[in-house]
């Protein structure tokens, strides 16, 4: 699958997800900026993903992509959306070739020339078969990546699937292992590769009769799965200190995604503009499922991209270390005081909360030192202690402040105050009771 395609079907999914089906097919379009015939292309190329990568069910293979992404309340520990990455930046071609390969080399040992004939056998009559040299290129590449290993012995070489990570585990074991992964991929971040591994453990697991962990998970966000896709290439060029350019579309755009037209008579406006700037860290908002690229750009200084709105990744120039350096302290200075990535004025927030009543836990005082990170806690009395902080802005604090709901009392400042008061009267006037005079 090529980039464009790749990024035009995260989008795709991303709202596919987030609207359940509810836009027609011109809507869905529009809002992509891509053709009625393109979104019924890419949608039968994401339903064969699906049907083939998520080895579904024969009552569920005539469903609409929209039902196959409602899950229920637990199954989001099993994300749909998983199964893009496991066509990511593979031609069809080469895939099928690559399972040919490893399926020919489990429990024997073949040479290249043996794996070679062995592909040709399976592959489906309508491709073009592979040389002898396709074939040694992707048995170094699955060497490398640790899928396949060398026997030892004269040559000609041979080449035998590398399973010892499972085989040599007793059942136990493997499901401590399993245990382990599938507690870390659904708690920690990033989750994309504990996925995959999580899913070729629970294969093994099956074949062994071993039960599986018995752990539930429940996201609210699934869809920063398919933000994963842009954070290695990003994490890349931080460590190699490039720029990137791409084609960004802001949150409030009309449109989420940007073809590249190769033919001007279909050519259309994109809503999205093209950005060139230097990465410097990558930050993850855990209460909205958010990731965010922070980048120093030219003209603009210190810059904040939504990784969702990233499409069209390119590597750029390189620059020198003494430069990154030096643009790396100036952004770890502006958001010292970020609540999260904040560049605002500075400004301190005092709020009064409440310890629970009848309750032999203060879990209202916990959760304050917990997440309110430098924040300072004082005693008031024994039923209150106040909290200040110190952060560039109240807009990215205000949400964590309003999820303790009468347990907290904001004080300062006075504007942040009066708009809690207004939107407590606005919450309040929707509950008033209403009687119609007769």
């Amino acid at each position: 699958m090529a980039r464009e395609s790749f990024d035009k079907e995260i989008q795709f999914l991303r709202m596919l997800a987030l609207t359940s089906g509810a836009y027609s097919r011109q809507q869905f379009a529009d809002r992509l900026g891509i053709s009625v015939h393109t979104f019924d292309k890419t949608m039968r190329r994401l339903k064969e993903i699906a049907e083939t990568a998520g080895q579904l069910p024969k009552e569920e293979q005539s469903l609409p992509l929209a039902e196959l992404l409602r899950t229920g309340y637990y199954e989001s520990a099993d994300p749909v959306l998983l199964f893009l990455f496991r066509s990511k930046s593979v031609k069809e071609s080469e895939s099928i070739r690559l399972s040919q390969i490893i399926i020919a080399l489990q429990g024997i040992a073949l040479t290249a020339a043996e794996v070679l004939q062995q592909c040709c056998d399976g592959m489906p009559e309508d491709m073009a078969m592979p040389d002898e040299k396709t074939i040694r290129s992707d048995l170094k590449y699955l060497e490398e990546t640790g899928v396949i290993r060398k026997t030892q012995g004269s040559r000609p070489q041979r080449y035998t699937a590398d399973n010892r990570f499972i085989t040599e585990l007793s059942d136990e074991e493997l499901g401590d292992l399993y245990a382990f992964i599938d507690v870390m991929a659904n708690t920690q971040i990033p989750s994309v590769q504990g996925y995959l591994l999580r899913d070729s453990l629970k294969k093994t697991l099956k074949q062994r009769a071993v039960a599986e962990s018995s752990f539930f998970y429940k996201y609210h966000y699934p869809s920063r799965i398919l933000d994963e896709a842009h954070l290695y290439p990003i994490l890349k060029a931080i460590r190699d200190r490039k720029r990137l350019s791409f084609l960004y579309f802001t949150p409030k755009a009309q449109q989420s995604y940007g073809s590249k037209n190769t033919n001007p008579l279909f050519e259309r406006e994109s809503e999205g503009r093209q950005h060139t700037a230097l990465p410097l860290r990558v930050t993850y908002d855990h209460q909205y499922g958010r990731w965010y690229m922070l980048c120093h750009s030219g003209r603009q200084g210190i810059v904040i991209y939504r990784m969702e709105g990233l499409t069209q990744l390119q590597e750029s120039d390189a620059v020198e270390e003494t430069e990154f350096e030096q643009k790396l302290q100036a952004l770890q200075q502006k958001i010292r005081f970020s609540w999260l990535v904040d560049t605002g004025r500075t400004v301190k927030v005092k709020a009064r909360f409440y310890n629970p009543e009848g309750s032999a836990a203060n879990f209202v005082r916990d959760r304050v030192r917990l997440q309110g990170q430098w924040g300072m806690i004082t005693e008031e009395s024994d039923q209150t202690f106040i909290y200040e902080i110190a952060v560039n802005g109240t807009m990215e604090i205000k949400p964590w402040l309003r999820s303790f709901g009468s347990s907290c009392e904001v004080l300062e400042p006075r504007s942040l105050r009066q708009e809690f008061i207004e939107e407590w009267k606005e919450l309040a006037a929707g509950y008033e009771p209403v009687r119609e005079n007769l």
